[in-house]
């Protein structure tokens, strides 16, 4: 297992700078997801950890070792560093064991209990050693891709985007044996992806990457709940942004009650808007507003917080637009019976239900929030801003 530190880096192709100053630590045997968009300069990160591009500045560690910086370069070869690419890029003209033994030394007939041990590790049979490359599926590809990185035992494995070509079914099997494989190896490794959900699924940790700088780097769980802004909350899936003040006061802390937990809850703070009065995550918010201690916000709501109940039996009413229905669950849209203009929100709502439970078109529906919202730094609304002016 090796860490992965790198600090200060700056990176590009002559002229046109991709990566701008550039910090990130992956810690010892952990996963971290680099989340983006195209030109976003995924890529061109795992480029300079791996050693095919040279940074502008900053430096690259790997298990304590400078393999990058002012001075130092060391080739890919000697970086102890696997490297896994969209297309896999085997052998054509290699069995499956001889790619994978590509990268072990010679004499290669030796390593045929290796390749056996990895091919158990990837979750193929030891009977697709003697095939080619052509004989087999994407997903099997992916997962030779991924032995022949692991040949050698790096510490560190970089897959970019390694999952992307392969049909849904398949990208979800492959990535799940995938993640055991790099568990049992114990390897530290950085994903690149443009994949909202693989990264939120595959990874410790998500570091958010647009336009050459990281805007969060963190948990799943905090990016998705808590994003630092409204970009990355609605990057990170869909997110219902609703005009709201943002009322400090302290929390309630959490007690035990027989047979279950009651959460934190605001005592006479929150976030309060067109839904009602909210619980909050944690604001990305500060200041005092008007000088009373409100300050007005975007309320985000992801669309599954969104719970319909019985006409009359939430906070607010509304009727059902359409819904896109995925058998497992559904997204339903809901214009409000008060458009909320007066709120300045412009609808519709959208909520995410149980396939199960999705209510038809033209049904009139109560809608409520449960959980913890985020409070986030107020955009300007385009339409509001035209009116006034």
């Amino acid at each position: 297992m090796s860490e992965l530190k790198i600090l200060g880096v700056s990176a590009g192709y002559g002229r046109d700078k991709v990566l701008d100053d550039v910090d990130l630590t992956v810690a010892e045997g952990s996963t971290t997801a680099v989340l983006g968009g195209s030109g976003s300069g995924k890529t061109t990160l795992l480029r300079v950890v791996a050693g095919f591009l040279r940074p502008a500045a900053g430096t690259v560690t790997v298990d304590g070792r400078t393999v990058a910086g002012p001075g130092t370069w060391l080739p890919p070869e000697r970086r102890g560093v696997g490297y896994v690419r969209q297309d896999g890029a085997l052998f054509p003209h290699l069995s499956v064991a001889g790619n994978i033994a590509f990268g072990l030394p010679w004499p290669r007939q030796r390593h045929h209990d290796r390749v056996l041990e990895l091919l158990d590790l990837v979750g193929l049979p030891a009977a697709v050693a003697g095939r080619h490359p052509h004989q087999l599926s994407g997903g099997q590809q992916q997962r030779v891709a991924l032995a022949r990185a692991l040949a050698p035992r790096p510490g560190l494995i970089l897959l970019d985007e390694p999952f992307s070509s392969l049909d849904t079914a398949l990208r979800a099997a492959t990535r799940e044996a995938t993640a055991r494989a790099l568990r049992a190896a114990g390897a530290t490794t950085v994903l690149v992806t443009h994949d909202q959900d693989e990264a939120l699924s595959f990874a410790d940790e998500v570091a958010i990457l647009k336009t050459g700088r990281f805007r969060q780097v963190a948990s799943p769980r905090t990016v998705y709940r808590e994003p630092v802004d409204a970009e990355v909350a609605e990057f990170l899936g869909d997110a219902l942004l609703v005009p709201g003040r943002l009322v400090p006061g302290r929390l309630v802390p959490g007690r035990l009650v027989p047979g279950r937990l009651v959460p934190d809850s605001p005592a006479d703070g929150g976030v309060t808007c067109l839904l009602g009065t909210l619980p909050v995550h944690g604001s990305a918010v500060h200041g005092d507003g008007d000088g009373k201690g409100d300050v007005d916000v975007d309320v985000m709501i992801r669309p599954e917080q969104l719970a319909l109940t019985e006409p009359g039996g939430g906070r607010l009413d509304a009727m059902v637009r359409s819904v896109a229905y995925f058998g497992h669950d559904a997204v339903v849209e809901l214009d409000l019976a008060d458009d909320g203009s007066g709120d300045g929100f412009h609808g519709p709502l959208r909520s995410r239900v149980l396939g199960v439970d999705a209510p038809a078109p033209g049904e009139l529906v109560g809608v409520r929030v449960t959980g913890r919202v985020r409070a986030l730094p107020r955009r300007i609304d385009a339409r509001a801003l035209a009116a006034r002016t």
